[in-house]
């Protein structure tokens, strides 16, 4: 067992692990952290616990200390730049007429490194674009495109609910999403009903699939064949929170049956 803490960089964002390295840590602590891009500031999300160390996915980096004045008169300063930098990024993007949109700009605590996210449609070559805010802010420029659900993240807004999105309120990571999982909740697959605002499948389609999955148990699939006490008939429908199904028997009629009864 190891010892982590929970750390995020953003509210509602992503939890990342990190070593306590030692320092005594509490919920909401500011922290300042060690990652591959240099110091940066971030959040306790989740105070001190142990995991197993085959849990970790990489290296485990550390905290380094608990926020200072001085860090975070740096922090707030750095935010004041980061708007200049994404207004003179996104004023070289026009010049160059790249079809990108940059989404934001974030410098390290340290300075040590420009970092900027965007959405396209296709591949960008931005080697350009990069020489050119790398030769203004002298320091090292990293851009990343990102998915339209980490932009619907960022904007917010309401859902087909009614309710603001899950993503842009609590999820901190996307979950895989299928197809399936629609079909599972006998949705209607049109996609005005189980696309979100971004585009892909509701995130949400995830929250109860694996309660209809274990209700699906002993349920026949709608077209099969089946064998009931007034004859042979084919599946209709099916109802999964019931535990029915309704067969069509040639002769009869449309019956409705319980799965038990039609469990071994």
């Amino acid at each position: 067992m190891i010892q982590v803490v929970g750390v995020n960089f953003k509210k509602n964002g992503k939890v990342y692990h990190f070593s306590p390295n030692g320092v005594e840590l509490q919920l909401d602590d500011t922290v300042v952290v060690e990652t591959e891009r240099g110091l940066q500031l971030g959040y306790v999300a989740r105070e001190p616990y142990e995991i197993e160390d085959k849990a970790l996915k990489s290296a485990l980096s550390k905290v380094v200390r608990i926020a200072t004045k001085e860090d975070l008169k740096k922090a707030e300063k750095n935010t004041e730049e980061e708007k200049k930098a994404l207004k003179k990024c996104r004023d070289l993007v026009e010049k160059y007429k790249l079809n990108m949109y940059i989404i934001d700009a974030s410098f390290t605590l340290d300075r040590s490194q420009l970092f900027f996210r965007f959405m396209a449609d296709e591949r960008i070559d931005f080697r350009t674009l990069a020489k050119d805010l790398a030769n203004v802010y002298k320091t090292r420029i990293e851009l990343r495109q990102v998915g339209v659900r980490d932009k619907a993240k960022e904007v917010g807004g309401y859902g087909s609910c009614g309710r603001p999105l899950c993503c842009a309120r609590f999820l901190s990571d996307f979950d895989s999403v299928s197809i399936n999982m629609a079909k599972n909740q006998n949705i209607a697959l049109n996609p005005t009903k189980i696309n979100g605002v971004c585009g892909r499948l509701l995130c949400c389609l995830k929250y109860e699939d694996a309660c209809y999955q274990e209700c699906r148990i002993g349920l026949p699939k709608v077209g099969k064949k089946v064998q009931t006490e007034k004859g042979e008939g084919k599946v209709m429908s099916v109802d999964v929170l019931k535990g029915t199904y309704r067969v069509n028997v040639p002769d009869v009629g449309i019956i409705e049956l319980e799965k038990e009864k039609n469990e071994g």
